[in-house]
């Protein structure tokens, strides 16, 4: 599709007869897919989605150059072709032909002679998408050589002039755009020839999904940029000036490239050059810091980045559960992400220390862990943008910890209803994000409840979140010893030497408990003037504190934790010793109904 002298003499040649070449191996892999349905002859009317704001090599080496994705289409995959067109709202509509200003004149010579003056061209979407029409009917039914051009039509920002919508809205302008666009789609004769379509959207789900999910329209998901083209970058931003390289500190290029990972170009282009005019090398504590807050804005303030002060050695609760988390996190260091699960179910009564646990594996894994923040939208296909939004940045930063708190509330289900069926969509999305066994150790999931029951089971099954940890409050001693000393130093204070926290053990309390004892231990001891919690501050803290009352209601959630439980060495022995008894679990169950009976009169 690029210029060679076959292309001089075809210009109004059907597409089946149009030179089929092969594209260059520097092509990015979606412009090859582009080449390939182009060839093939089955449509005309291309959406271009994903990273479509990001630069693109736009020349091959020698003498490489990057630019946006019009002009890379403009000149590599349209670059023989007679007329390459531009429309956005902003500045309506406009030839394009790189940085060559010969072919430019030409373009608007040809244009002029088939459909007037440039001056004279519609800036409005409705008056444009008319003219465009007018001017491929003149292309299909005119005999004249000088009006059959080979017409290539860019439309960016194409999510504000048919943006998605309810069919109601349908009936005024937007349909009629849309009514237009599908039927070009569907011309057989449109097909043979040499024109084309293109439409550039950041998010699919923001494009209406009556043009995206047309068998006529072909949808390619430009991808985030990959090591080799992170590394290739950097290479052409330093050539020519050596002292470039001195901006990049200790790291070589391709770790640099490494350490980017989940940066688009432009931003990988904005850390760099901000590097360069600062004069300050980037060294391990500047880069992670401008890389979080470049994947933040990418993510439109959508994730949050976990770094908390604690290690899987602060954890206390399930010993079999914290070696398991130790182990994991290990194999992900080393880079053994094909012997990593692909999520975990982490449940337990309220109180047990579902986020602390983690927060504590966040801090041990070594790779960067975040939280979903709420992706949800009140307006139309808002909602699954956003989501897409997300998954596209986690899939290039990968590997990285995703965090899903309270996540029977936050994902839904496929029944969820009453929201035009978003709810169902989200859960589709993020259900199929999960089970795609490519990213195994590249995107792990943790998702915590205290209901597991109300999550579906398409989420829990192995392949999705498939090693199940329950969590319980401490039991012995030692355990209790231990929580106490880990939240007064969460809560940056420290006990006296005899302050002994064992009379805690036998009471039953959750780690939300204790370190709520702690708290107010802690402030008995600053109103006395005191710095650190002496034994009677710690005893009368205790003393006064009354725990929670719902009896059953935790014990409910702590036979659901042992129910969804996948190994037996993640259970305390008296819950080992019950499951393994013969209709040892059908008794659990049977409990749970019971529970479930009394907690509802």
């Amino acid at each position: 599709m690029a210029s060679t002298s076959a292309d001089s003499n075809a210009a109004a040649a059907p597409r089946s007869e149009a030179p089929a070449r092969a594209v260059p191996d520097w092509h990015p892999a979606w412009a090859r897919g582009f080449a390939d349905l182009y060839f093939a002859g089955t449509t005309c009317v291309f959406v271009l989605h994903g990273n479509v704001s990001d630069l693109v090599r736009t020349r091959p080496e020698p003498g490489a150059t990057y630019g946006a994705i019009p002009e890379f289409l403009a000149t590599q995959l349209f670059g023989g072709w007679d007329a390459v067109l531009v429309f956005d709202l902003s500045q309506g509509l406009r030839v394009h032909a790189g940085p060559d200003g010969e072919r430019h004149r030409h373009m608007v010579a040809r244009l002029t002679e088939a459909a007037g003056e440039p001056r004279t061209w519609p800036r409005d979407p409705d008056g444009v998408l008319a003219w465009l029409d007018a001017l491929v009917q003149n292309i299909l039914l005119t005999e004249d050589p000088r009006r059959q051009l080979r017409l290539a039509v860019i439309f960016e920002q194409a999510q504000y002039i048919l943006p998605s919508a309810e069919l109601s809205s349908l009936a005024g302008p937007q349909g009629t755009r849309l009514v237009r666009l599908l039927s070009w789609a569907r011309n057989p004769y449109i097909k043979q020839r040499n024109i084309a379509f293109c439409l550039l959207c950041d998010q699919l789900a923001e494009l209406n999904e009556r043009l995206t999910s047309s068998a006529h329209v072909a949808n390619l998901e430009v991808e985030m940029p990959s090591l080799a083209e992170r590394e290739g970058f950097i290479a052409w931003h330093e050539q020519g000036d050596a002292s470039r390289s001195e901006t990049r500190g200790a790291f070589t290029a391709q770790a640099l490239a490494a350490l980017t990972a989940g940066l688009k170009l432009v931003n990988l282009d904005r850390l760099l050059s901000l590097a360069a005019g600062t004069g300050r090398p980037l060294d391990s504590a500047s880069l992670k810091a401008l890389k979080k807050g470049l994947i933040e804005r990418q993510a439109r303030g959508l994730v949050e980045f976990v770094e908390p002060p604690h290690t899987m050695d602060d954890f206390v609760g399930n010993e079999a559960v914290r070696t398991r988390l130790i182990d994991d996190a290990g194999l992900l260091t080393r880079g053994r992400l094909d012997a990593s699960p692909m999520g975990y179910l982490v449940c337990g009564p309220v109180g047990t220390g579902k986020t602390f646990l983690a927060e504590c594996f966040a801090g041990s894994v070594g790779v960067p862990c975040v939280k979903l923040k709420n992706f949800r939208s009140k307006y139309v296909g808002e909602t699954e943008s956003n989501l897409q939004q997300i998954l596209a940045v986690l899939r290039a930063m990968g590997p990285v910890i995703v965090v899903i708190d309270e996540a029977d509330a936050a994902l839904g289900d496929r029944e969820a209803g009453g929201d035009s069926g978003t709810s169902s969509r989200v859960f589709s999305m993020i259900a199929a994000q999960m089970g795609d066994t490519r990213y195994r150790g590249r995107l792990v999931w943790m998702l915590m409840t205290s209901r597991p029951e109300l999550l579906p089971i398409d989420l829990k099954r192995q392949g999705r979140a498939e090693v199940h940890l329950p969590l319980f409050s401490p039991r012995t001693g030692e355990e209790v010893r231990t929580m106490v000393r880990i939240m007064a130093r969460k809560n940056r204070t420290s006990l006296d030497a005899d302050a002994d926290p064992l009379a805690l053990a036998d009471r039953g309390l959750s780690g939300a408990d204790i370190e709520s004892i702690v708290l107010a231990a802690k402030r008995r001891a600053l109103v006395q003037g005191r710095e650190t919690i002496s034994r009677a501050d710690l005893e009368a803290a205790s003393s006064d504190f009354i725990p929670s009352a719902q009896g059953l209601e935790k014990e409910k959630q702590e036979i659901n934790a042992v129910l969804e439980c996948t190994s037996l060495a993640f259970l305390p022995g008296d819950w080992r010793a019950r499951v393994v008894e013969p209709e040892g679990r059908a008794r659990l169950q049977e409990r749970l109904s019971v529970i479930r009976r009394l907690i509802e009169r």
